[in-house]
């Protein structure tokens, strides 16, 4: 006997698994551009929202990784280094505050964009 589908077990759509992907681009900025180009290049090709969205959490990504590695510099720095440890935390809080924001946006469907970003994959 087979299963019918019911409000406990709603079948999975072709937009919901499109959205995954952008969310988890978005949910996973960050840790840099890693994961969103992951998540990017699965997603790209099946879905123009997860490609757009995609590029946008990549973009961010990338600034989020060049503020890491700006804070590991600015750490090894003598008398200055605590700045980044500092700068580290302030990166992470922003990129954790904004990914939430686009995951959430993106999973609605909607387009973000992110107050700051570097736009180098177009």
């Amino acid at each position: 006997m087979t299963e019918q589908p019911s409000e406990h077990h709603p079948q999975p759509s072709a937009q919901g698994n499109s959205n995954l992907l952008a969310v988890l681009s978005h949910a996973f900025v960050f840790t840099g551009f890693l994961f969103p180009l992951i998540f990017w290049l699965v997603g790209k090709d099946q879905s123009s929202f997860v490609d757009a969205e995609g590029k946008k959490a990549l973009n961010f990504g990338i600034l989020v990784t060049l503020g890491y590695v700006a804070a590991n510099v600015l750490g090894v720095i003598p008398l200055i280094g605590w700045l980044g440890a500092i700068l580290t935390a302030a990166v992470f809080v922003v990129a954790v505050i904004l990914g939430i924001q686009g995951a959430v946006t993106a999973n609605k469907g909607v387009g973000y964009r992110y107050p700051f970003t570097i736009d180098l994959i177009k």
